[in-house]
């Protein structure tokens, strides 16, 4: 009898567990779909962190198991449905991701070029040394054959730019350095090489001569007429209104940041207002949405029409239309593109007659992005637009739950003011402070004293200044504008130079930024009290960013920079050169100074461009110019030699010039007492992005689709 007792509660225990589970389940009904992103990002992200380019069976595997899944989905009890249309998501995104990196796929750069470079302007910017920078298609390189030229170059102008006044649709000449895109300054930094392959371009490089005209713009030439439109815009825009404040109007008019000095910027960055450049969201919804209530309080005005018209789906429809148009005139980059999608799904909405600010909609934007540009996950971009928008639209669908008709109508717009900026920058810090490792302090002040008049202001009177400009009265529309953007100027001058303004963070682990998201989602998304464990997960997400430590060793891919943990911070072995690996290792690091400051700490001993220190254990010696090298005996008693040289068998571990380029930076972690080496290589592995060998056995096999773009097409 007790072992019939045993089982029956046995059993008991079983049914109770089963329907826990189902309630469980049941409370997640109607709140399921905001997981349906989640679920391809997750197949995405594994697609992105593979150390081995998958081949043709893992997605031919990948799809046989969406489909298992979605079958069985149909065949399961209830509480198991949801689990495997997850797995069969994730599949999907593996299949998008692998789909669109073989799609974009185009031809580059395979060694070091210098030599005349021909092509025609498709793009201008400024590079992050204040010069102009220019974009070019339809490449010619001396020598090179047409297949292994690149589709796209992009060059640093150095000489000197009295010669020609670039203007889109130009074909220009010059004698430039071209290389292929490089990869990140050490193991887990930034891709530059992946971020190159999803934009087309196959090299980079610079001139210091002249660039000189050889056809005139063809202001009606294919897929350049709107970037040319652009552009005289912005230099219109800048005409009307001087200075800074000019540049700050073209860009966020037209998108145009080329005028934009590097003093500004960094004031924007450090006050947290860098946003405000950004075509984004934000102004993508000021501007749609003054367009909406403008129209629709304009057919409100006429009694025969507000009586007998739709006029919120009019007014809807109306700021479609312009939202589309300014994001064609901003040059469609990835985040215009992503905040466009955005409101469109809102104002869709509004004209099925369904609530516009849901989590639903945010879901259904996530998913547009996810599956045209599945790149955008990893970027700062996609995340932060994403983090501000979702928990904005979960905050105010709290706030609804309160009554709020005895404030004051100033108070309640002052609040919601206040709040919006606080949750969205509470929502976006985290991913800030990873991508730029810096976190504005005084960032809340400055939005603001700022975002209100970007709103009331700013964007209204360029709309203004817009419709005015064919009767010749742009200046009423400008004249109001520029006097916010001094404001905004002014703000983030002023914060961005207070004490404190600005924290420094070191780089987290690549588990981090994952956890962090998914906590959010989870105390978002999940209904009922597990929710709340979305705050342990976050808690584990600090503590693991809080425990990760940086390479005690770092080797740059050039051979002639080293930097080493010392007691001071990171040492770096010279004052001067490879300075832009040496300004990214020290922001990684959480702790930014002047490389002369970083080269006088202690850590090494540098006595002319050679340096010696102990790391791990471990003698290390790093020395620069064949003229030391030929000088050296063996490895000078060292156990590692590090050179900028080609070196032969030596008697110890030999990292030469000819190994960096061959496997990229190095970074060294002391665990165990024990030096244990990474290099860029073993980080991202043989991907197509990175392994020239797998882009040309797929061109060369496949013709010019290639990968599983080809695979696709052929059935």
């Amino acid at each position: 009898m007790l072992w019939v007792g045993d089982t029956k509660a046995g059993v008991e225990g079983q049914v109770g567990l089963q329907q826990q589970l189902q309630s469980i389940v049941l409370a997640q009904r109607g709140h399921l779909f905001g997981w349906v992103p989640v679920g391809l990002a997750c197949g995405i992200g594994w697609y992105f962190t593979r150390p081995i380019e998958p081949d043709w069976q893992v997605y031919a595997m990948a799809t046989g198991v969406g489909v298992s899944a979605l079958i069985l989905a149909r065949a399961m009890p209830l509480i198991l449905r949801p689990f495997f249309i997850i797995i069969a998501l994730v599949a999907l995104g593996v299949i998008v991701a692998g789909a669109r990196a073989h799609r974009v796929g185009e031809p580059v750069l395979g060694w070091r070029y210098y030599g005349p470079i021909e092509g025609r302007i498709v793009a201008i910017d400024r590079s992050a040394s204040d010069v102009a920078r220019l974009t070019l298609d339809r490449v010619v390189l001396a020598r090179v054959s047409p297949s292994r030229t690149p589709d796209r170059v992009r060059i640093s102008l150095h000489g000197d730019p009295r010669y020609v006044s670039p203007e889109p649709g130009m074909v220009v000449m010059m004698t430039g350095h071209l290389s292929p895109p490089s990869g990140p300054v050490e193991p887990g930094g930034f891709d530059f090489r992946r971020m190159a392959w999803f934009s087309g371009l196959g090299a980079v490089g610079y001139t210091r001569t002249p660039a000189l005209l050889l056809v005139p713009a063809d202001q009606g030439a294919e897929g350049l007429w709107v970037h040319s439109q652009r552009m005289a815009v912005s230099a219109a825009v800048q005409r009307a209104i001087s200075g800074e404040a000019g540049a700050f109007a073209a860009a966020i008019m037209t998108g145009d940041r080329s005028a934009m000095g590097q003093d500004t910027l960094r004031d924007l960055r450090a006050s947290n207002l860098a946003h405000l450049l950004a075509i984004s969201g934000l102004h993508m919804g000021l501007l749609t949405g003054f367009i909406f209530t403008l129209v629709r309080f304009g057919l409100a005005l006429l009694p025969m029409v507000a009586l007998r018209w739709p006029c919120r789906k009019y007014a809807a429809a109306a700021a479609l239309a312009v939202g589309a148009g300014y994001l064609t005139l901003s040059g469609g980059n990835v985040a215009t593109e992503r905040a466009y999608i955005m409101v469109a799904v809102m104002f869709v909405a509004v004209l099925l007659n369904r609530r516009a600010l849901t989590l639903r909609a945010v879901a259904i934007a996530a998913i547009i992005v996810l599956a045209l540009r599945p790149e955008a996950l990893s970027g700062p971009g996609f995340q932060m637009s994403f983090a501000a928008t979702t928990a904005l639209v979960a905050v105010f669908r709290v706030l609804r739950r309160f009554d709020q008709s005895r404030l004051p109508k100033w108070l309640r717009a002052v609040g919601a003011v206040v709040i919006s900026s606080l949750v969205a920058g509470l929502a976006t810090a985290p991913f800030a402070a990873a991508h730029f490792n810096q976190f504005a302090q005084l960032g809340l002040i400055a939005n603001l004293l700022s975002v209100p008049l970007m709103g009331v202001l700013v964007m209204p009177a360029a709309v203004l200044a817009v419709c005015l400009a064919p009767l010749g009265l742009a200046q009423v529309g400008f004249v109001p504008m520029s006097w916010g953007l001094v404001w905004i100027l002014g703000v983030a001058d002023r914060v961005a130079g207070l004490d404190g303004a600005l924290s420094h963070v070191k780089s987290p682990g690549p588990s981090a930024l994952p956890l962090i998201a998914l906590a959010g989602l989870i105390m978002i998304l999940w209904q009922g009290r597990l929710r709340w464990t979305g705050a342990v997960v976050g808690l584990c997400a600090a503590v693991l960013w809080a425990q990760t430590e940086r390479p005690a060793l770092l080797i740059a891919q050039s051979g002639g920079l080293i930097g080493v943990i010392g007691p001071e911070g990171r040492d770096l072995s010279k004052a001067r050169g490879d300075e832009f690996s040496a300004e990214i290792w020290l922001e990684n690091d959480g702790a930014p100074v002047a490389q002369d400051r970083a080269f006088a700490r202690a850590g090494m001993d540098t006595v002319d461009r050679i340096s010696r220190a102990t790391v791990g254990g471990r003698d290390l010696l790093h020395m620069t110019g064949a003229r030391n090298l030929a000088a050296l005996s063996g490895c000078g008693g060292a156990d590692i030699l590090v050179t900028d040289q080609e070196v032969d068998a030596r008697p110890c571990l030999v990292i030469d010039i000819n190994a960096l380029r061959r496997d990229g930076a190095v970074a060294g972690h002391v665990i165990d007492g024990a030096l244990v080496l990474e290099t860029v290589r073993d980080r991202t592995g043989d991907r197509l992005w990175n392994t020239p060998d797998l882009r040309n056995a797929a061109r060369n096999l496949r013709g010019p689709r290639s990968g599983l773009g080809a695979f696709l097409t052929s059935q």
